[in-house]
């Protein structure tokens, strides 16, 4: 069983983004040891990028803050690498198409895998296109997270059935950020994943209350929650480690068995 089904044995996992690098790469290592020791199941690692069409401003300024501070991928991998010495969590990487081209996929992959990743997510990967990425992905045991949203429709058995690792489903059309309320229509999504296949399917995109969370795990087998965990980091700076535990903490609680 890999790690990535480890995060969802059992339990509603609750899943945790943070960017790499952010506000700087001690501080960054710090959090994501602090997140990892305060229960998340699975740790999503955002690349920063200039470029990250799918976030709002709270991760756009996030990834500018550490890439201000000299955050590259090979520093990524570092951090990971030394992450991995003390955390077990699963770890999944989100970066775009862009970076994954301009470093080389397969060099990518190998040095993605040899720090200790798990998966990986690509949100402008088209689901047509994604074995550009995933046969390189695979070659060296990185799990193609794939992505099901509101308007994908009749394709959400087609993504389901060849989904590996987990299933991320977007709660709600646009960018990445903290919503009041999600109206979509998510048991309906989750029923149709689950009519083809058991790969886990955890909603992302809005949640960031204990309250949001209890209802989406209600309904899925986990909750993604990024950033609501980057505000903090934003906010607290070096101070961070501690405030992001104390949240995890909360929003594990909410989640529940």
């Amino acid at each position: 069983m890999s790690r990535i089904k480890n995060a969802f044995e059992n339990k509603k996992a609750f899943i945790a983004f943070l960017t790499a690098g952010d506000p700087d790469y001690e501080t960054s290592l710090k959090n994501f040891k602090a997140v990892a020791e305060a229960g998340a199941d699975l740790i999503e690692v955002g690349i920063p990028f200039s470029d990250p069409i799918a976030e709002g401003p709270v991760i756009q300024e996030a990834d500018i803050r550490a890439l201000s501070a000299g955050m590259t991928t090979d520093k990524v991998f570092e951090l990971v690498t030394e992450l991995r010495k003390t955390v077990d969590t699963p770890i999944v990487f989100m970066t775009y198409a862009n970076p994954v081209y301009h470093y080389g996929a397969d060099k990518f992959f190998e040095k993605a895998s040899a720090a200790g990743a798990d998966g990986i997510i690509i949100p402008d990967c088209p689901f047509e296109e994604r074995h550009e990425f995933d046969e390189t992905a695979a070659k060296y045991g990185i799990d193609f997270i794939s992505m099901i949203a509101p308007t994908s429709e009749d394709r959400i058995k087609t993504i389901a059935e060849q989904a590996k690792g987990f299933i991320y489903v977007v709660s709600s059309l646009g960018v990445t950020g903290v919503r009041s309320e999600i109206t979509t229509d998510l048991g309906a999504i989750i029923g149709h994943i689950k009519e083809v296949t058991d790969t886990p399917a955890a909603i992302g995109f809005g949640i960031s209350t204990p309250n949001q969370a209890e209802k989406m795990s209600k309904i899925a087998d986990g909750v993604i929650v990024g950033s609501a965990m980057v505000k903090i980091v934003a906010q607290y700076g070096s101070e961070a480690p501690e405030k992001l535990a104390e949240y995890v903490r909360s929003m594990k609680a909410a989640c529940g068995k």
